[in-house]
């Protein structure tokens, strides 16, 4: 039963770690570069 919450702990941890690293590589601080912002800005698209 251990081993069973084990792996399934290590799954959870591996899917956090895969979503963290598709979302913020190659962003500095996390935040979009400020060229792209400012596009978004003037085809008026809503602020999330």
């Amino acid at each position: 039963m251990t081993l069973l919450l084990l792996e399934a702990l290590g799954a959870l941890v591996l899917l956090v770690f895969i979503v963290w690293w598709t979302m913020f590589s190659g962003r500095k601080k996390g935040e979009l570069p400020e060229d792209v912002q400012r596009e978004r800005d003037q085809d008026g698209s809503p602020k999330p």
